[in-house]
């Protein structure tokens, strides 16, 4: 499985599975450990949750998948904007780490930005990078002033990454924040990049995906993980899910799939607003 570098030397894998709107449904549980246990046997050694994400439920599924294996899951997690003061994240990690069922987080991130001070997070994070709670940090949901603002306070350049929606229909970062995140030396880590299953069903990337022997949503998932530090996160809730995510790091798109790519789902000529979902 691909990989990328973060600022601090880390390895990350390049592609990881999402979370959201796991841990919501009892009966869903089983499943959902299946699929991510099958998951990292596939060899997709990331996966992505939140305290947000099933309030706390999310975690709590990842906890038994990773069981056993924590040694090789890159884990990453998000803070509620609104409990992430300067005591309010420390503590919010904690009831993760102890959900997860770990003593470290990889990789902890701001979900959005609230009305908490981003010097407060900052001063929460950095703490718990001290202590060993977390591997190092970043943020969710900015755009690109707000990174410029984040660079500009002690200890932002530790900053490792932002996720953000994108998606071959949500292409707005290209204008200003991918190159800004890449001029910094951070990935971007792409959540919804299925954007919520629409994707799946596009003509032109079924037409490339049997050119390939694969599905659209392979197509589009190779599609992002062919951009240099952009890191795809899509849901994983099922066998078939993550079986697909699996195969898309073997396809190799041609110059003519690119530019057919290109042609379907146009880059922005101009800025747009963040997709937030």
């Amino acid at each position: 499985m691909q990989q990328v570098m973060l600022a601090d030397g880390a390895m990350m894998p390049k592609l990881g599975m999402g979370t959201w709107h796991m841990g919501e449904r009892a009966r869903d549980e089983a499943a959902e450990i299946q699929a991510l246990r099958h998951g990292l046997d596939l060899g997709i050694g990331m996966i992505d949750t939140a305290e947000m994400y099933g309030d706390g439920g999310a975690e709590k599924v990842v906890a038994q998948a990773i069981a056993g294996r924590r040694d090789a899951v890159f884990l990453v997690s998000k803070v509620y904007p609104h409990n992430a003061s300067a005591r309010g994240a420390i503590a919010a990690c904690e009831r993760s780490l102890t959900r997860l069922g770990t003593d470290h987080i990889d990789l902890y991130l701001l979900h959005w930005r609230g009305s908490i001070p981003l010097e407060q997070t900052l001063s929460a994070f950095e703490r718990l990078v001290r202590d060993g709670k977390i591997g190092r940090w970043g943020v969710s949901n900015l755009d690109v002033d707000d990174m410029h603002e984040l660079a500009a306070l002690d200890n932002g350049h530790n900053c490792a990454l932002d996720q953000v929606y994108y998606s071959l229909s949500q292409r707005g970062v290209e204008h200003d924040l991918l190159p800004w995140l890449e001029a910094h030396s951070m990935p971007l880590m792409a959540y919804c990049p299925l954007d919520q299953g629409a994707l799946v069903r596009d003509p032109v990337l079924g037409r490339i995906g049997r050119e390939h022997g694969a599905s659209a949503a392979q197509i589009a998932i190779a599609w992002l993980m062919s951009r240099p530090g952009v890191v795809p996160i899509p849901k994983a809730g099922r066998l078939q899910h993550v079986e697909e995510l699996a195969g898309a790091d073997a396809i190799k798109l041609t110059a003519q799939d690119l530019l057919d790519i290109d042609q379907r789902f146009p880059a922005p000529g101009r800025r747009q607003p963040l997709m937030i979902v």
